[in-house]
């Protein structure tokens, strides 16, 4: 799009005033008299929108099943559309839905925060948003991610020491509530790309809700790990491992810990000192891994395997910690530009 120069003129000794470009104006169906809201951006730029209530804006999506027949596919289906921000989806059907379909549907409310069906017939369901994303803020969502992963992730190192069952289970049950909460800052990082306004409601600038954005997304694969950590745990339920391999494992998952522990940590500090810091100990856990991996290829194939495949993600674990702190360090950096 091509910028429109305009000039500022002067009215009564002391208002500024531009005019708007016409074919703007009549798109919005804006007349005389009509209020504008008028917002002040972080560099500088002023943001003029008819949209002047504090209210996300309604949007619907349709789902027709005549046209989309695979139950997975309607699950992501209704994942996108709830992280493009709308706030009512349906789902219709030539005939009775399906009872797959209804199975997707309340398998998609469990997992989705904010949302719940709010009218079933024989042939179509609405689903409406009922959270007001506002009262979430990003951080808050991210220390619980956090919180979350870190425990996954030690109790799946416990579960493989002690070879408990139940927690290595719990562990992967637990994936979904980080999924859950990965979700609902994608919908959030959505609407305040798309919604101006929204991002001063939530007292967030762009660059601050991307950085969230993209941590969001590493601590979601990170517990994903811990997920792989736990399964292959469960593999290894009846082998004799031996001990001193084990506490091998425990030693680097602890020092992987410490780097994720840490490059959260920089984040609300805001330290950008801690962060190069942490970055650079990732060095050591790479070592460690490949010091690991060589003890491996000395174990029975039923074991090296899943154990390789734990090692490999305590490496993750590290490394996902250090593009963590790298994203700190951009920011904060940015931040002071």
């Amino acid at each position: 799009m091509d910028m429109e120069i305009r000039k500022v003129q002067i009215t009564g000794g002391s208002s500024y005033v531009i005019s708007l470009p016409k074919v703007w104006a009549k798109s919005l169906n804006i007349k005389k008299n009509d209020p504008l809201g008028l917002i002040t951006q972080n560099d500088g730029t002023l943001l003029i929108t008819p949209k002047i209530t504090e209210e996300t804006a309604q949007r619907a999506k349709t789902f027709d099943m005549s046209t989309l027949d695979d139950p997975e596919f309607l699950f992501r289906c209704l994942v996108g559309a709830y992280i493009a921000g709308y706030t009512t989806i349906t789902i219709t059907a030539a005939g009775r839905i399906s009872p797959q379909v209804r199975m997707v549907v309340r398998d998609f409310t469990r997992t989705a925060i904010g949302q719940e069906v709010a009218e079933e017939q024989g042939n179509s369901i609405t689903i409406k948003d009922l959270l007001n994303p506002v009262r979430m803020p990003f951080d808050n969502t991210i220390k619980r991610m956090y919180v979350l992963v870190r425990g996954m992730h030690e109790d799946a190192v416990s579960a493989l020491k002690t070879g408990n069952r139940l927690l290595a289970q719990d562990v992967i049950t637990r994936d979904t509530d980080v999924d859950r909460l990965h979700w609902l800052i994608a919908r959030q990082y959505h609407l305040v790309l798309s919604e101006r306004n929204f991002s001063k409601r939530m007292s967030i600038s762009v660059e601050t809700a991307t950085t969230y954005f993209l941590i969001s997304r590493i601590i979601e694969r990170i517990g994903d790990h811990a997920v792989n950590i736990a399964s292959n745990a469960l593999l290894l339920q009846n082998a004799d491992l031996d001990q001193g391999f084990v506490s091998e494992i425990e030693c680097a998952s602890a020092l992987a810990l410490s780097i994720f522990n840490n490059s959260v940590r920089s984040l609300f500090k805001k330290d950008i000192v801690e962060s190069n810091e942490n970055i650079n100990a990732v060095v050591e856990l790479v070592v460690k891994c490949e010091e690991l991996n060589q003890t491996t290829l000395l174990q029975r194939n039923e074991v090296a395997i899943p154990a390789g495949y734990i090692i490999e993600s305590i490496r993750r674990l590290g490394e996902y910690s250090r593009d963590i702190s790298e994203n700190v360090i951009n920011h904060f950096i940015g931040e002071e530009a």
